[in-house]
């Protein structure tokens, strides 16, 4: 599962909101069933960073979003997305895709 969050900073908070970005990152990335990441900023548009993730599975993101740290750290930043779907699945030659479909609360 990959996670993909835009974010869009004024130029005047961009070192304040680069720390806070990698310490988030950081924290992610020392959780259980990361696999792997990034941080980055927009060649074209320097108000626009992002940060990508990926995880073994759909539960271990969720897992880890539960964890103490993360919620201290990496959520306060996550809610400063842009409002977009950030999930992905990975696309692989041969691989079956989810089905667009409503999901299922229980």
């Amino acid at each position: 599962m990959i996670v993909v969050n835009r974010f869009r900073v004024p130029l005047d908070r961009a070192e304040e909101f680069r720390a806070q970005l990698q310490a988030a990152y950081e924290t992610l990335a020392a959780q259980r069933g990361f696999e792997q990441g990034g941080v980055g900023r927009n060649l074209d548009d320097p108000e626009l960073w992002m940060v990508h993730t990926q995880w073994r599975d759909v539960g271990s993101y969720r897992r880890a979003l539960s964890a103490y740290d993360v919620k201290l750290t990496a959520v306060p930043v996550l809610s400063m997305a842009v409002d977009e779907p950030s999930a992905y699945e990975p696309v692989v030659p041969g691989a079956v895709l989810n089905d667009q479909q409503a999901r299922s609360l229980g």
